[in-house]
């Protein structure tokens, strides 16, 4: 089991600040530039890629059910979205293997940036993992942001742990996401459909504190049959021991 943003059909843990914001694009004050700060794992992503499905989906069948936070899965903004084909959208994240966000990528969204955009409708481009833009990438973005227009969104994803530059910060409207020990413990359970986490060894809810993680963690316990009760010191030697580490 596998737990990709684009792909995830419910967004669990943040039902008011989503609806702050689908109040703010319905009355066309939205801020075209935000960024979505907070730890790995905490549901950045995922925030971003719902308020792109409301935002894309207004005129199509199966739009947003902003009611239970949900993208349909017949939808089909969804769908050219997660296959990273929609007209409107263009994606930059890191490659795996690579220490930065190459100034490559950036470049191609400046052309995006300037062509027209289909049906006339809004675009949006989606940068996830910011802190790996290098500083000409960030320099180069910077350019474009600046340019004002209306008609293109900016939704930044932010690893808080890692500092960025303050230039790009303070182009930017930031939300940081958070949620308390219980709201994760409730969000967590809902992805993973168990009870995992509460079964969990506490000294690991002190080091995996965000859903994401904990969905990981699940994942390596049971396709090693690692015992919910093992200790963290007992944990690191069976994965020194078996090799389990990349």
């Amino acid at each position: 089991m596998t737990l990709n943003p684009s792909n995830n059909e419910f967004l669990f843990g943040y039902n008011e600040l989503f609806l702050e914001l689908k109040k703010l694009y319905d009355k066309k004050i939205l801020p075209n530039k935000i960024m979505f700060s907070g730890i790995r794992g905490i549901g950045k992503a995922t925030f971003a890629y719902h308020l792109t499905n409301y935002i894309f989906s207004q005129n199509e069948e199966n739009k947003y059910d902003y009611i239970n936070n949900k993208i349909l899965e017949n939808n089909y903004s969804f769908n050219l979205v997660k296959k990273n084909t929609h007209p409107n959208f263009f994606l930059i994240s890191s490659d795996e293997g690579k220490a930065n966000i190459q100034i490559s990528k950036i470049r191609e969204m400046i052309s995006f940036s300037y062509k027209s955009s289909f049906n006339d409708d809004c675009k949006i481009i989606f940068i996830d993992n910011i802190e790996y833009l290098n500083i000409n990438s960030v320099n180069a973005l910077l350019k474009i942001i600046e340019e004002p227009n209306n008609k293109i969104y900016f939704f930044l994803i932010h690893n808080n742990k890692i500092n960025i530059l303050d230039t790009l910060k303070s182009r930017c409207i930031k939300f940081n996401l958070f949620l308390n020990n219980e709201a994760n413990n409730e969000v967590t359970n809902k992805l993973i459909n168990t009870n995992f986490y509460n079964n969990l060894n506490n000294d690991f809810k002190n080091i995996y504190n965000s859903p994401g993680d904990i969905f990981l963690l699940n994942n390596f316990f049971k396709e090693n049959n690692v015992d919910l009760n093992i200790s963290i010191d007992d944990f690191l030697k069976m994965i020194i021991d078996k090799s389990l580490f990349k």
